[in-house]
C-alpha cells in the first residue's frame, strides 16, 4: 500500500511532504468480496412478519420483531479509529392498545356478533382475530417500508409500519434517535369509509347492515391492510391564488387491502402530519387472495409511466394502471397487464421492480422479479414501436426449500435470495436479443454465519453490504429450546471496487454513498495509508475538474488517515483514573520525566509518527481552506446577484470579502472580480456584526468562530458565516460545524435568510456524511 503525499496534488494547496508511494500489495485479494463485518447485533425479541429486514436510502436498517422495530443507523465516522461498522441503535415499540377496526355503530356490531355466535354454521368465522380482537392477537410487526429521501422535515426517509393486528402508521425521526407517529392511516381510512357509509368510492351506500354476515366481512376486509409500498418522489402542479402554477413535491403510499382494493395516499412534502394528506383514492384490483405489492415505474423517451404490481397467494401477477392526476410528466397504462395468469397455488412472496438499460435494444427496460415458492419468476417489459413487449419465465433449481427473503441492489440490478436453510444466492441479469438470462452464484458465507437459519436479508443502497437476520440452526439434529436472533453484516464488494465507484459516481454526494465510503474508510484504518492508485486517480481528477465532490472525498480520506495514525486509548476515556498524581518538587525541578521521558524523546518511531501526523494535519487544513474559499465565493455570488435585500438578510459580506483578500497566496481572478463588484456596490458602507452581550464589534478573522474584544466567543454558521448568537442552533454530531437547520448532506436546505437560495450542506466540511442534528445551547465562552 502507499503512504499519502499531499505535495502530489496538482492544485498545489497542500503543504508538507510525505513519503513516496510504494508498490501496492493488496492483501484484500485473498479475502475476496465477502468478508464478515463486526459488530453482531442481538435482537431482544424474535423476528416477525414478512421481509423482516429493510434498508433505507438514508442508510438506516429496520428489523421487524415481536416487540417492535429495531433500527440501526450506519454512520461513516471520521472522528474515531474503530474499524467496526459504526451503528447507532434505537427502536419503535409496538403499541400496547389493540387495533380495532371500525365497521359501523357499536351497538349494531354487538348485536351482530351476538347473533352469529349462536349459529354454529357461521360461528367459526368469528374466531378470526381481525373480526374479534377480544380473542387476543399476536403482537409484533408484519411489514415495514421506507420512503425515498426528502420526505420528512429533515430531508430523510419516512417509515411506514404495519403491525400484526393490521394497524398502519407512518413514523418520522423528527429529533435525533426519536421517532414519532405522523399519521395513523388505519384511523384516517376508517373515518373516510364511515363518512361515505362504507360504500365503494363513487358508489351508493350498501343497503345491507351488519346483521348480514357478508356485509360484516366486507367491511372488515376492505380496511385490513396486507402490504404497503412507497413510490418515488414526484412533482404535482398546484394553482395559486394569482392563477399561477406552483410545483409541489409529493409522494404516494399504496396500501393493498385484504379484499384486493388498492388505497393510494398522496402526501405533500415534507410530510408533517395528517394535514399533509393531499388525496386518498381507492382502486379495485380484482385480485383474489392478494399477498404482495410493488410499484412499477418505467421511463421511455423522457416520459415516466407508473403502475402497481399486485401478486396473489394463489399465483397470478399483474400490473394495474394508476392515474396520477396533476402529476408533472407522469403517464399510466391504459389497461391492466397480466404478467402471470395461471392460478397454480404457488403464492407470491415478494416482488421487486428494477429499471435497467437493454444494451441489445438500446432502450430502457423494466425487470420484474417475484419469489414464488422455491422459484424465481421474472418478467421483462420494454416499449418498442409495436407497443409493450412482455417476456416472462421462471428460474428453477435455485433453492431446495422455499425462498424466505429477496432483495435487489439499486445499482447494477443484482438480485439476492435466501432460503430457510441458510443458502444465499446472487443472480445477475444477462440480456439476450429479446429476453434475459441470469448468472447464478452462491454467496459463500464466512464462518459463524453459514448453516444458520435465515429469516431475512437486505442489501445496502449501493450494494456494499448485505445484512442478514438469523438464528441458530439444529444442534446434533435437535432444535434449541431458546433461540437468539441476531443481525450480521458481510461485504459484497472490495474496498478497491468501492473506491472506483466513488471516483466515477454521478451522484456527487458522499452521504448517499455512505456504505461505499465505509469500505474505503475500513481499508485506510486497517492499513494506515491511502491506497496509491486511489490517491493518484483522485489527484488527477481533482486537477482536471476541480469538482467540490472530489475535494470533499479527498478531505474524507485525509481525515480517516489522521485517525488511523492515532493510538487507540488503553482505557475508556470516560472512566476516571485513580492513580496518584502527586509530583515531588525535586523531580519537577530536575526535569521530571526520568529514563522513560528520555526514551520517549529519543524514540525514532515516535518522532517519525509525530512528523507524519503534523503533515497530515497541514494537509487537512489546506483542503478545508480550499473548500471554505469556494463556498465563500458561492455565498458572495448569491449576495451580488440577489438585489432584493430583506430584513432577514444577515450575511457578513464585508467580513467575508476581507477574509478572502487577507491571504496573499490566494490567487483567484474570479474571486477578485466578484469582490470588486460587491465593494463597488456597497460604496464603502460597512455593516459589522456586534456581540449581543457587550455590543462590541465582532471581527471576521476566523471562518469557524467570532471573538469580540471582551473575549466573548460565538460559533459561525457554516452556511452563511453569520455569528450564531441565538439561544439554540444545530450542531453536527460527526463534525465540529454548526448550522441553523438540520439536514443531511446532499439535501437542499431552506435558506437561512430569504435572500439566499437553498445551499447544500455537502458544500461544507461536515463531509463524511450528513449533519445529524442535536439541539444545543449557544453560550458564549468567556
Amino acid at each position: 500500500m502507499a503512504a499519502c503525499s499531499p505535495a502530489r496534488v496538482a492544485d498545489g494547496v497542500e503543504e508538507g511532504q510525505l513519503t513516496e508511494a510504494e508498490p501496492e500489495d493488496d492483501s484484500w485479494a485473498e479475502l475476496g468480496p465477502v468478508v464478515k463485518r463486526d459488530p453482531v447485533i442481538k435482537l431482544s425479541s424474535p423476528v416477525s412478519g414478512f421481509e423482516p429486514l429493510t434498508w433505507s436510502e438514508d442508510h438506516r436498517l429496520s428489523a421487524s420483531t415481536a416487540s417492535g422495530i429495531s433500527l440501526m443507523e450506519v454512520l461513516c465516522d471520521v472522528h474515531g479509529n474503530n474499524q467496526d461498522l459504526v451503528l447507532h441503535r434505537t427502536s419503535i415499540p409496538v403499541p400496547d392498545k389493540v387495533c380495532e377496526l371500525k365497521v359501523g355503530p357499536e351497538e349494531e356490531l354487538l348485536r351482530a356478533k351476538d347473533k352469529f355466535s349462536s349459529d354454529p354454521s357461521v360461528s367459526q368465522s368469528l374466531l378470526d382475530r381481525v373480526f374479534n380482537p377480544t380473542l387476543g392477537v399476536h403482537k409484533g410487526i408484519m411489514y415495514t417500508s421506507w420512503s425515498p429521501l426528502g420526505c420528512d422535515g429533515n430531508g430523510l426517509s419516512l417509515l411506514a409500519s404495519l403491525t400484526l393486528d393490521h394497524k398502519l402508521t407512518v413514523h418520522s425521526s423528527t429529533k435525533r434517535l426519536q421517532w414519532t407517529v405522523v399519521a395513523d392511516l388505519t384511523q384516517l381510512y376508517g373515518e373516510s369509509l364511515e363518512s361515505r357509509g362504507y360504500s365503494v368510492q363513487g358508489g351508493e351506500p350498501p343497503k345491507a347492515n351488519l346483521l348480514d354476515l357478508a356485509e360484516l366481512q366486507r367491511r372488515y376486509l376492505m380496511q385490513t391492510p396486507v402490504r404497503m409500498e412507497w413510490s418515488s418522489v414526484c412533482t404535482t402542479q398546484h394553482v395559486q391564488t394569482n392563477n399561477k402554477w406552483k410545483d409541489v413535491g409529493t409522494v404516494l403510499l399504496a396500501v393493498l387491502m385484504e379484499n384486493g382494493d388498492l388505497v393510494v395516499w398522496q402526501f405533500c412534502l415534507p410530510m408533517l402530519g395528517k394535514d399533509s394528506v393531499v388525496s386518498c383514492n381507492t382502486i379495485q384490483s380484482g385480485v383474489s387472495s392478494p399477498s404482495v405489492l410493488a410499484w412499477w415505474e418505467y421511463e421511455h423517451s423522457g416520459r415516466k409511466m407508473s403502475g402497481l404490481i399486485v401478486g396473489s397467494a394463489v399465483g397470478p401477477v399483474k400490473i394495474l394502471p394508476v392515474n396520477l392526476k396533476a402529476v408533472k410528466g407522469y403517464f399510466t397504462l391504459r389497461q391492466p397487464v397480466v404478467l402471470w395468469q395461471e392460478s397454480d397455488q404457488i403464492p407470491v412472496h415478494n416482488i421487486k421492480c428494477i429499471s435497467l438499460f437493454h444494451p441489445k435494444q438500446n432502450c430502457n427496460c423494466s425487470l420484474v422479479v417475484a419469489a414464488r415458492g422455491s422459484y424465481l419468476f421474472w418478467c421483462l417489459l420494454l416499449i418498442s414501436k409495436a407497443g409493450l413487449n412482455v417476456h416472462n419465465s421462471h428460474v428453477t433449481g435455485l433453492h431446495s426449500t422455499p425462498i424466505v427473503s429477496m432483495t435487489a441492489s439499486r445499482q447494477g440490478g443484482s438480485i439476492y435470495t435466501c432460503s430457510l436453510d441458510g443458502t444465499v444466492k446472487k443472480l445477475t441479469p444477462i440480456f439476450t436479443d429479446m429476453a434475459v438470462a441470469f448468472k447464478q452464484e452462491e454467496i459463500g458465507l464466512p464462518e459463524g454465519m453459514a448453516g444458520r437459519r435465515m429469516h431475512g436479508i437486505a442489501v445496502s443502497p449501493n450494494g456494499a453490504y448485505l445484512a442478514l437476520v438469523s438464528t441458530a440452526g439444529m444442534t446434533n439434529g435437535q432444535h434449541l429450546v431458546s433461540r437468539t436472533y441476531q443481525v450480521q453484516f458481510v461485504t459484497l464488494k472490495t474496498p478497491n471496487d468501492a473506491a472506483a465507484e466513488l471516483l466515477e459516481s454521478q451522484v456527487q454526494s458522499l452521504f448517499k454513498q455512505t456504505d461505499l465510503l465505509d469500505l474505503v474508510r475500513w481499508k485506510v484504518l486497517k492499513e494506515k495509508c491511502i491506497p496509491a492508485l486511489l490517491q493518484e486517480e483522485l489527484d488527477k481528477k481533482v486537477h482536471n475538474t476541480g469538482s467540490p465532490y472530489l475535494w470533499r472525498l479527498k478531505l474524507f480520506l485525509v481525515r480517516v488517515l489522521y485517525q488511523s495514525l492515532q493510538k487507540a486509548p488503553v482505557e475508556a476515556r470516560w472512566r476516571p483514573t485513580h492513580e496518584d498524581s502527586k509530583v515531588f518538587v525535586g523531580d519537577e525541578e530536575g526535569g521530571g520525566g526520568g529514563e522513560e521521558g528520555v526514551s520517549k524523546l529519543q524514540d525514532p518511531e515516535s518522532q517519525a509518527l509525530e512528523e507524519k501526523m503534523g503533515e497530515v494535519i497541514a494537509w487537512i487544513e489546506a483542503v478545508e481552506a480550499h473548500l471554505t474559499r469556494e463556498h465563500m465565493k458561492r455565498v458572495l455570488g448569491e449576495v451580488y446577484l440577489h438585489t432584493w435585500i430583506t430584513e432577514n438578510t444577515s450575511i457578513p459580506t464585508r467580513g467575508v470579502c476581507d477574509f478572502l483578500t487577507s491571504d496573499p497566496t490566494y490567487e483567484d481572478r474570479a474571486a477578485k472580480v466578484l469582490i470588486g463588484h460587491i465593494q463597488k456596490k456597497m460604496n464603502k458602507q460597512t455593516f459589522p456584526e456586534y456581540c449581543s452581550l457587550c455590543k462590541e464589534v465582532l471581527p471576521f478573522t476566523d471562518r469557524k468562530q467570532a471573538i469580540c474584544s471582551n473575549g466573548h466567543m460565538w460559533l459561525r454558521c457554516v452556511l452563511s458565516y453569520q455569528a450564531c448568537q441565538t439561544l439554540t442552533y444545530r450542531r453536527c454530531l460527526l463534525q465540529d460545524s454548526i448550522a441553523r437547520l438540520p439536514v443531511p448532506e446532499g439535501k437542499q436546505l431552506a435558506p437561512l435568510s430569504t435572500s439566499l437560495p437553498p445551499l447544500s450542506h455537502s458544500t461544507l466540511f461536515s463531509l463524511s456524511q450528513g449533519c445529524y442534528s442535536l439541539s444545543a445551547l449557544s453560550h458564549p465562552t468567556p
